[in-house]
């Protein structure tokens, strides 16, 4: 006998005030009476893989967030600036109760099914053994900051689905012998239902430039509520994939505070669509706020209204020869919608090198500079040379008002005194490295 359960996962992005609180299922926030859970501070927190499967992120100014997915389950979530990873990764797993405990990234097979804009994706997740399939649909939701994630279960009546979320609250981890960058976990009770929250207050980094750092909440939400849940630390008794691997059950917890923390989960899998929903914001009522608005909504109209504002950015552009064939023709939207993307929405012009970060996986993201937690912009910063380089691409397709913001992003905060440019910059020169080591030793170009 095997079931099929939709659970639409939606990880809200965070809370700048987008949309005005619906209030049906974000009101009356609590905090919850916890039992604090063992093993503080957790294992050293790393940051992830700089090989994307897709990104995505709204087609507007207003919702800020970009999602990423690698290794097949969500990745690097950047909130508010495109600069400001606070998730590792979210990730599912599925138990039996009694025999087997499958971890999405440990012990799962996946693949890919792209859109045609390139902006959103479908990852089908699965393993010959136990015999299931899950089927997850990413998203960034243009109303407001947040990612959705659809998934479908398909598999035996007595598996049991679970989320756990690993972030990096702030763009640190803490934990290790170090811990710098803790983040904080709880549960939080919604209308009697308990959901795990994960924050971090900290906004001084090893990059002083970074003024525009704020505090970070993330909470995580479900339509139907949660069958489980409990917050612990990463590789320690209280880590909600040690619990299942063990006795394939959850212990719950309800606070772990200043380590490397982990969130886990069950699932209530009902009829139909279920939607989680993982939200952002400066406080932990506002994140809980735009979680309760995003689990309210339909997914599908969601994914029509994303859908179409990308089409209508490609229906500006310049359109390639059909001559190229279908597949090219659909590299090259992708590829342009992927350029856009990486714009950031408070700062015109500001295009990332990349959404990612080379060597994530081998960077700590819980180490302290001078008493202060390292800031890892990696790709996640803007690179003179690699603006240059987006500008043209733009240009050419026929985005003339993003590279025009581009140059005046250059000139404006990139030119130095001397009338060169600097070779990397965010907001200031290399701001979370050792003065004068950048990337290249001399300025790639001239302005």
């Amino acid at each position: 006998m095997t079931r099929r359960v939709s659970v639409a996962a939606l990880i809200v992005g965070a809370v700048m005030t987008i949309a005005a609180p619906s209030g049906a299922i974000a009101a009356r926030h609590h905090g919850s009476a916890a039992t604090i859970a063992p093993g503080a501070p957790g294992s050293e927190s790393y940051f992830d893989l700089a090989r994307k499967d897709c990104v995505g992120t709204a087609r507007n100014t207003g919702a800020k967030v970009w999602f990423t997915v690698a290794g097949g389950v969500l990745s690097d979530v950047y909130w508010p600036t495109v600069d400001a990873t606070n998730v590792h990764t979210l990730q599912y797993l599925v138990s039996d109760g009694h025999s087997f405990t499958d971890l999405q990234t440990r012990d799962m097979s996946y693949r890919i099914v792209p859109d045609p804009t390139g902006m959103s994706c479908t990852v089908i997740a699965s393993d010959a053994a136990h015999h299931y399939q899950i089927t997850t649909t990413y998203l960034a939701d243009p109303a407001r900051n947040a990612v959705l994630m659809r998934t479908r279960f398909h598999g035996p009546a007595g598996d049991q689905l679970y989320a756990r979320l690993d972030p990096l609250a702030g763009g640190t981890g803490g934990g290790g012998s170090q811990n710098a960058g803790g983040n904080t976990a709880t549960l939080a009770s919604v209308d009697g239902t308990q959901v795990p929250v994960a924050y971090n207050t900290n906004t001084a980094t090893t990059a002083v430039n970074r003024t525009y750092a704020v505090p970070t909440y993330e909470a995580l939400q479900s339509s139907h509520g949660f069958s489980s849940a409990s917050v612990g630390y990463a590789d320690s008794p209280s880590d909600g994939v040690k619990m299942l691997d063990a006795v394939h059950q959850l212990t719950s917890y309800g606070s772990a505070p200043n380590g490397h923390v982990t969130l886990t989960a069950g699932l209530r899998l009902g009829r139909g669509d279920t939607t989680l929903a993982l939200g952002f914001g400066t406080t932990q009522s506002q994140a809980l706020t735009v979680a309760g608005d995003a689990v309210a909504q339909r997914f599908n109209r969601v994914w029509r209204r994303y859908e179409s504002q990308w089409l209508g950015y490609d229906a500006g552009l310049t359109r390639p020869s059909r001559r190229l064939g279908l597949s090219a023709v659909r590299g090259y939207y992708a590829s342009v919608n992927v350029v856009k993307a990486s714009e950031d929405k408070t700062f015109p012009g500001a295009i990332a090198a990349g959404l990612a970060s080379p060597w994530g996986q081998s960077v700590p993201a819980g180490n302290a500079i001078n008493g202060q937690p390292m800031y890892f912009g990696s790709y996640r910063e803007v690179f003179a040379r690699d603006l240059y380089e987006a500008f043209t691409g733009l240009l050419v397709a026929g985005d003339v008002q993003t590279a025009r913001d581009a140059t005046y992003f250059l000139f404006d905060r990139q030119q130095q005194a001397t009338v060169r440019c600097r070779a990397i910059r965010w907001r200031t020169e290399c701001p979370h490295r050792t003065p004068g080591v950048c990337s290249s030793t001399r300025p790639p170009i001239r302005c």
